[in-house]
């Protein structure tokens, strides 16, 4: 089968089912596994790919995402162009395993998938938090701050490593005001730029933020950086995202 994927997440996880080799194109922004993507054609970017040039792929499949405003677009421009595609909205967990299963049944290789979801499953316990859990900010951006809500698979991975959020409303995500971060007064703040490069962040725009002194995070000096592939891509590396998490939670319980 030939297959042409327009995000990182669905390009990451045909490589973790071992169908790499049906790759035939990926979006610009698809970076991992660096071997794979590096000698792929691109299509475009994630939000604007160009029709025409996955067209001439002659792919049996798009996998396609509607996980950022903007995808509709994308989705529209695939329909139009008569392209045969799948496209996949996770929120939650369960909906990134659900994703993974889906992908895999699509590709002829359910018990890969099966034992994809089982691993990640294994890796990612579910740790009882030790009397009140740490409130933890995520920043998918930095200006004005954006943090995920309920409605996230950051929010049941922070759970999963005995944390919570900083926005337990029923939302995908939302940009806060500084004072509304301030008055949250979260234990940890973790940078997760998304589009950015984690060499990129820059954690002292959150140290020299005014608003910021009194807040715990600055005061114990754990403003960290999780990379967006580790916690904003619906795929299998959130495992490493969930480490991180437990060993940030661990500080907190240190000190």
């Amino acid at each position: 089968m030939r297959i042409v994927a327009l995000a990182c997440s669905n390009t990451e996880i045909v490589c973790a089912l071992g169908c790499a080799h049906q790759l035939v194109g990926v979006d610009n922004h698809s970076d991992h596994p660096h071997d794979v993507v590096s000698k792929l054609p691109r299509v475009g970017p994630d939000l604007t790919p160009d029709p025409e040039v996955i067209a001439a792929l002659e792919p049996d499949l798009v996998l396609a995402s509607l996980t950022v405003p903007g995808h509709e677009e994308v989705i529209a421009s695939l329909e139009r162009k008569g392209l045969p595609f799948r496209a996949f909205e996770p929120i939650s967990l369960a909906d990134v395993y659900a994703d993974i299963r889906a992908i895999a049944d699509l590709l002829g290789v359910v018990e890969r998938g099966e034992a994809l979801v089982a691993e990640m499953e294994a890796a990612m316990p579910r740790v009882a938090a030790r009397g009140r859990r740490p409130r933890i900010a995520i920043q998918w951006w930095p200006k004005p701050v954006i943090v995920p809500g309920r409605l996230s698979w950051v929010h049941d991975l922070l759970d999963r490593a005995g944390a919570a959020g900083v926005l337990e409303a029923d939302e995908k995500s939302r940009p806060l005001a500084d004072e509304e971060l301030a008055a949250q007064n979260p234990d940890a703040i973790v940078l997760s730029w998304c589009g950015v490069h984690p060499d990129k962040y820059r954690p002292e725009v959150v140290y020299r933020n005014p608003a910021f002194q009194r807040i715990t995070a600055l005061r114990e000096k754990r403003v960290v950086t999780i990379g967006e592939p580790f916690l904003g891509r619906p795929a299998p590396r959130l495992v490493e995202g969930y480490r991180r998490l437990r060993a940030l939670v661990e500080d907190t319980e240190r000190r």
